[in-house]
């Protein structure tokens, strides 16, 4: 199993990037999880600081293409790959060789967008359970809906980030799982422990209906 997890760093200048308020909890909570239940995790990171659990391997990146590098190389071998990360949809188009100064700062700084790792994951599947993320905050079931169908995945999970007390940097959350299979079930806030348990029940699930076809 492949777990990505944490924001990613897309650089601006030798000290500035462009990222978000992700600290990696879920991610990590997932990979714990997983572990627990017996199952051999990859945990693809970028920069947090939340200790790496028990038997699990932990690659470092940093930018949304060292991510994508890191879970592509590895995806023919994984079952699962659950997508936690909040990867930075955006870039800066160039990169600065050297601090840019106050006096010479631009007025704009030119965007391009980041590969998008989770649609590439799902035009290669072949018999893997591929989980995604959705960070909305208006127009929820639909736009996530839409992910799910548009990058072929088999769950997305949603989340609210205007809830202070869901999401970003704190320990608790409520999703909801949207299945490629019309399902949705709404998971109340709780402990992101809690919320893992949920989404590895229903990963579970999935590998043995796959398994028994």
């Amino acid at each position: 199993m492949i777990v990505t997890a944490g924001g990613t760093q897309e650089p601006i200048d030798p000290v500035r990037y462009i990222s978000n308020r992700s600290s990696g909890k879920m991610g990590f909570a997932l990979a714990r999880e997983a572990a627990n239940r017996g199952a051999a995790v990859t945990l693809v990171t970028g920069p947090v600081s939340v200790p790496v659990p028990d038997r699990v391997v932990r690659v470092r990146v940093r930018t949304a293409q060292e991510m994508r590098d890191a879970v592509v190389s590895r995806f023919d071998d994984a079952d699962v790959v659950i997508k936690a990360a909040a990867v930075a949809d955006f870039k800066a188009r160039t990169v600065a060789g050297g601090k840019i100064k106050k006096a010479d700062a631009p007025s704009a700084i030119e965007l391009e967008p980041t590969v998008d790792i989770a649609a590439e994951l799902g035009a290669m599947k072949k018999r893997q359970i591929l989980v995604g993320f959705a960070a909305e905050t208006d127009d929820h079931v639909a736009a996530a809906r839409k992910k799910l169908a548009s990058k072929n995945l088999d769950f997305i999970v949603l989340n609210d980030v205007r809830a202070t007390d869901a999401g970003f940097e704190v320990d608790t959350n409520r999703v909801v799982i949207l299945g490629a299979d019309g399902s949705e079930e709404e998971v109340p806030l709780q402990l992101k422990s809690g919320i893992a348990q949920v989404i590895c029940d229903r990963v579970a699930n999935a590998l043995k209906a796959r398994n028994e076809r």
